[in-house]
């Protein structure tokens, strides 16, 4: 009988410490401190060179592939107009396609009060996309959680 109560009682502990553990959880995509989480379809090379680009400016990259990654950008913020290829997540902020390192890094000091940084399309010539010496203007923009951007760096 004592076993049977000591087992149920055990049980119950189990249960609440599960309950807690997921109400504790976050909703969205989740990255742990300092460790950039990107989401990205398998097959993708431009993703490939940008963790490259990410992983050579000292980032600790996890890649994480899925066939399909409109959920991760929805649940992260991104606005549709600035989906790309491949969405990253580090220490809270949202890194939406090819991004320069250093822009990452100058955000992460900074600390806006920002959803994230994009860079919307996929210029040649900004990280991942390189074609030679070609090499489009492009904007990277930071954007909010309203879906508001302001233009962060001209490149």
């Amino acid at each position: 009988m004592k076993f049977r109560l000591v087992t149920a009682f055990l049980a119950g502990l189990t249960a609440v410490a599960m309950v807690a553990a997921v109400a504790q959880k976050p909703a969205g995509p989740q990255a742990q401190a300092g460790v950039m989480t990107v989401y990205k379809t398998p097959t993708c090379g431009c993703c490939k060179l940008w963790i490259d680009h990410m992983t050579a400016a000292g980032f600790q990259v996890r890649a994480v592939d899925m066939e399909d990654i409109t959920e991760v950008k929805q649940a992260s913020g991104v606005p549709m107009r600035l989906r790309t290829c491949h969405t990253a997540i580090i220490d809270g902020y949202v890194v939406e396609g090819h991004v320069p390192a250093d822009l990452v890094k100058k955000m992460l000091a900074e600390k806006p009060k920002v959803a994230g940084i994009a860079v919307p399309g996929m210029p040649v010539g900004s990280p991942g996309m390189e074609q030679g010496s070609q090499k489009d203007p492009y904007d990277v923009l930071l954007f909010d959680k309203t879906g508001k951007t302001t233009v962060y760096a001209k490149r």
